[in-house]
């Protein structure tokens, strides 16, 4: 009976019997809830939200009204397989975002971390990886199968093509669309996108030290300024991982890149 009573659930929302949903759960009118859905504890679900399994959401989010969460993926060769939707602990969907399930062309999986902001209209298409402590910004929208990394910032109404990587503490600003890998620190702006200097005030905000901001200010030069290829710049920066353990998140990351970095 304790179970029942921690639950808030409108007498208008549909919640299949299947679902799985923990004590504390705010569920608001006109909500539909499907079939193998699991929502933890603390979370608030708005109105008119619709979420659909297999979906798992962690604890302590808050989805704003009219949400579409788990529907199943955009993609001509999803024929029914049963894919998932992961969300992690408080994040904050706001209102008409849309998130879907992964494909059995990939991990057959869409999984979001911890703490991410996701403003109105954010698409999150199929296959997608989101870290921790992401901004997405309204209308942000990534194609299948891209991975954003922790901290990083999405303007509004930026796009990344499917299978990129957008590195960690990056920022891309309004409008962005990008087409290649976006390193770790790395600011971009553009159609296409292009680099334009280091998130700075992003690093500044998470208390970067003003040494490794120093470093990473020269690896970018040794990467876009010095008219390197990129053999020849991570060759350079080689050079000096033993000084600044966050070159050796950038060498990582432009090793690891299949689709080419943006330059």
């Amino acid at each position: 009976m304790q179970e029942e009573v921690d639950k808030v659930i409108d007498v208008t929302a549909k919640i299949d019997p299947t679902a799985r949903i923990a004590d504390g759960v705010h569920i608001g009118p006109f909500a539909v809830i499907g079939a193998d859905v699991e929502i933890g504890e603390g979370t608030w679900v708005g109105p008119h939200v619709v979420i659909d399994g297999p979906t798992k959401i962690g604890r302590d989010n808050k989805i704003y009204q009219f949400a579409s969460l788990g529907a199943d993926p955009q993609d001509k060769k999803f024929t029914g397989e049963k894919t998932w939707l992961e969300i992690g602990d408080r994040n904050v969907i706001r209102e008409f975002c849309t998130f879907n399930r992964g494909t059995a062309q990939d991990k057959a999986v869409t999984k979001i971390g911890n703490d991410n902001l996701f403003m109105a209209y954010v698409h999150l298409a199929h296959d997608c990886i989101v870290g921790n402590g992401t901004i997405f910004a309204n209308n942000a929208s990534l194609a299948g199968h891209v991975i954003v990394e922790d901290f990083a910032i999405l303007g509004g109404f930026s796009g990344v093509f499917q299978a990129c990587r957008v590195g960690a503490n990056s920022f891309a600003s309004m409008g962005a669309m990008i087409d290649k890998d976006v390193p770790p620190f790395v600011k971009v702006s553009g159609y296409y996108a292009k680099p334009c200097g280091l998130n700075t005030i992003g690093m500044k905000r998470r208390g970067f030290a003003e040494e490794t901001m120093l470093e990473l200010r020269r690896a970018y030069k040794v990467i876009y300024r010095q008219g390197l290829t990129v053999k020849q710049a991570l060759e350079s920066l080689e050079e000096k991982v033993g000084q600044c353990q966050e070159i050796q998140m950038l060498i990582d990351f432009i090793q690891g890149s299949s689709r080419g970095i943006v330059r």
